[in-house]
């Protein structure tokens, strides 16, 4: 077995940690080892690359249980740690590695961020802090088709969170690195396009404006401000080229062809360093050195066998790399451009002349815009059609002149040349200025996808792998099928006969879409909170991949946690109507005794009574939805006070088969007349896992599972769908049910919620 074929069997092997609902217990764990080491011996090829491959899952599940055990472990009372500070915001927001716990050296890659305080003096990477900690496991919001938090967080070993209450230096060095970038921040804040300059030059981003960051994902030109393959590489490139000219000057038999393929990789490893060995940057240098292994031992490798091997020792290296998106997208787009360059070389006809530059760069754009596709759609939800024009000047101007001024700055600030240095920083700075001035005037080329057009996707590699085969003459009729299940969604009719209720997952907040027949309302639109809303973040992306245009919201209340959507969704559809017992302008009325239809379903306001002068939650708009078999109540944040005063009108019209759980769960609300008046069904609640006021309160979950409901909330479940067919109805709960996977589990304390 050569080194490719268990290249293949690892990446078999690991690339299965994506789908486990759950990690093997010990004792099958031991199983596969014992199994694995007995067929690895065995004389039979397939048996032993099964044995290997089971030694390698075992590799896998080994790294993905010493991640699970500190969100575990760690998680249920005071812990003493020395944390060593690898990132920090200056103020009250900082992430760390923990080096010892409890008096004993932790050797685990545990990664902790920690927030809420100050520390007692200036912090900076590299520091070492004594610290008394208060952990608690990662735990993210999980929508269908939205961002995977835990996921991103096992990916990048930041599994757990916490305040401490005692902190105490015990090294006050800060590394080198920080050092240097404090010293290259105070050079560059004097220029217009610093922050890109040290997003380009050493990975920092977070001071790059985001308006700059919407233009580069509009135009496909956000990869570019990642320290990635790219930048590595043309540095371990530049450092090849002065190897290779010092040996021009050095006697013969002191050359040896493998200097400058070390020597680029020894630089492609400390630019790695110095730019705070992120994981796109690592996993380059990895790359890099799987290359250089395999140029030194002086055979011939294909580029397959190069991309296997290289996958391979990603993976081996660190196997929780399989959960990371930019490893696939990385992994993805390289093979794409080895079967675009392999099945569909550029004619021989366009390879030479003086437009040769021009048209490999064409080619390669549209090679990258059509077979990435696939990828772009699962997890952006779209692609950019000005990337094929934008990459045409972006990618050279930042590889050739960018990027090579700012490098050569880099190592000047080094120097005491200050004003070569300066002449350096201002020609980068106009160079980053000619590339957003030529971006800016490109038209905004990103195209949303929902997901119905998901398959489609696939067709330009299905179309030139049948190109290839000739396969509409060989297998015609398999040409026909496929087409005609990629053309699915023109052909697909919509059910009429149910419709859906959705509790998004938005965290501490209240979102829900009622939807029938592709249509959609909304009850209340989540958070706000400084730059940014539910809306933006969740709810816009969510509608338009689900093929949801929304008609109109209701909004319960004023409160952020309700209201904070509702600017972001306004500005994305401007025709929405707006219900509510605001009494704001262009608001329609929501006051009790009114009723509409709407695509058949009946809605009826229960609460306020018009002439109500409380605010708050107190004046909640309570709307029942009826399709004449089954209902549901949606109750905002009504308190128990308003709840009896309701009860007190209507409560032979409240019987519904679902209730949103009023005030998220809070012991102020659900009072036991309302829960036996509602003769429900389910109960559904909306809340985060670490709220300040430890909703759902244990007391209200109790009073309603006494009454027979079945009880549900999104820090268990995650996203909660409810299909009501004529006489039926059907409960899908994303994080437990639809999405088990090993990594979405509820870690830590099993009813924890505070």
């Amino acid at each position: 077995m050569g080194i490719p074929v268990i290249s293949v069997c690892a990446i078999l092997a690991i690339v299965p940690l994506l789908w486990l609902p759950e990690l093997p217990a010990r004792h099958i764990v031991w199983i596969m080892i014992a199994g694995g080491i007995v067929l690895a011996i065995q004389r039979k090829v397939e048996l032993r690359f099964v044995g290997i491959g089971l030694l390698f899952c075992v590799w896998g599940i080994l790294a993905a249980q010493e991640s699970v055990w500190p969100m575990q472990h760690l998680t249920t009372g005071v812990q003493r740690a020395v944390v060593e500070i690898t990132a920090t915001d200056g103020a009250m927001t900082h992430q760390g590695k923990i080096v010892t716990l409890n008096g004993k050296r932790w050797s685990a890659s545990t990664g902790v961020m920690l927030y809420g305080n100050y520390l007692p003096q200036k912090v900076c990477a590299g520091q070492r802090w004594a610290m008394t900690l208060h952990l608690r496991a990662v735990h993210g919001e999980l929508n269908d088709g939205g961002y995977d938090a835990q996921q991103s967080a096992f990916a990048r070993h930041q599994t757990l969170s916490g305040r401490f209450t005692q902190a105490e230096i015990v090294d006050d060095r800060c590394s080198l690195r920080a050092r240097y970038l404090m010293s290259l921040q105070n050079t560059l804040s004097s220029y217009p396009w610093g922050a890109v300059i040290l997003g380009l030059g050493m990975g920092e981003r977070l001071d790059v404006p985001r308006e700059i960051k919407n233009l580069m994902r509009e135009t496909g030109t956000l990869h570019l401000m990642a320290i990635s393959g790219l930048h590595i590489a043309l540095a371990a490139s530049i450092a090849w080229l002065l190897v290779r000219g010092i040996q021009f000057f050095l006697p013969c038999n002191w050359v040896y062809w493998q200097m400058p393929v070390l020597g680029g990789l020894f630089f492609a490893a400390f630019y790695a360093w110095l730019t705070g060995l992120q994981p796109p940057a690592l996993r380059t240098v990895i790359s890099l050195a799987v290359l250089a292994a395999l140029r030194i031992s002086a055979r011939r490798w294909t580029p397959w066998q190069v991309w296997f091997c290289c996958v391979a020792a990603i993976l081996i290296f660190d196997p929780l790399a399989v959960l990371s998106q930019s490893l696939a997208l990385s992994a993805f787009a390289v093979a794409a451009l080895i079967f675009w360059y392999q099945w569909l070389p550029l004619p021989r006809w366009l390879r030479f002349g003086h437009m040769r530059p021009l048209v490999n760069m064409i080619y390669l754009q549209v090679g990258m815009l059509l077979l990435l596709l696939p990828l772009q759609v699962l997890i952006f939800h779209g692609f950019s059609i000005s990337s094929l024009v934008a990459n045409l000047f972006a990618v050279p101007l930042v590889t050739f002149i960018s990027v090579p001024l700012i490098l050569a700055g880099m190592l000047l600030h080094l120097l005491p040349l200050s004003s070569l240095e300066t002449a350096i920083w201002f020609a980068a700075d106009k160079s980053l200025e000619g590339l957003f001035w030529l971006l800016m005037r490109l038209p905004d080329g990103w195209q949303n996808v929902d997901e119905r057009w998901q398959y489609l996707t696939l067709l330009p590699w299905l179309a030139l792998i049948g190109w290839r085969f000739c396969a509409w003459k060989t297998v015609p009729a398999v040409c026909m099928a496929g087409t005609l299940m990629l053309a699915f969604p023109f052909w697909r009719t919509v059910k009429t006969d149910s419709w859906t209720l959705y509790m998004l997952d938005v965290g501490q907040g209240l979102a829900m879409v009622i939807e029938r027949q592709g249509k959609a309302i909304l009850y209340d639109t989540g958070l706000a909170w400084p730059g940014g809303d539910s809306a933006q973040q969740l709810l816009v992306p969510w509608l338009r991949w689900h093929h949801l245009r929304p008609e109109g919201i209701i909004l319960s209340h004023e409160h952020l946690d309700h209201a904070g959507g509702l600017a972001s969704l306004q500005k994305t559809w401007p025709d929405l109507w707006v219900r509510s017992s605001l009494r704001w302008v262009g608001h329609l009325p929501c006051f009790r005794g009114q009723q509409w239809q709407w695509q058949g379903l009946t809605f009826t306001v229960h609460w306020p009574p018009e002439n109500l002068s409380a605010k708050g939650n107190k004046r909640s708009c309570v709307v029942k939805i009826d399709d004449g078999e089954q209902s549901v109540l949606l109750t905002g944040d009504i308190e128990a006070e308003a709840e009896l005063a309701m009860l007190s009108h209507r409560w032979r019209y409240l019987a519904s088969t679902l209730i949103q759980v009023p005030h998220h769960g809070s012991n102020t609300s659900s009072s036991a007349p309302l829960v036996q008046r509602v003769e429900g069904k389910i109960a559904l609640a909306s809340a985060a896992r670490y709220n300040a006021w430890r909703f759902p309160s244990g007391k209200v979950v109790r009073r309603y599972r006494k009454e027979g409901y079945i009880w549900y909330d999104t820090p268990q479940s995650g996203q909660i769908s409810v299909t009501f067919s004529q006489h039926d109805w059907q409960i899908r709960r994303l994080r437990d049910q639809y999405l088990p996977r090993w990594y979405h589990q509820w870690f830590g304390a099993p009813v924890d919620n505070g």
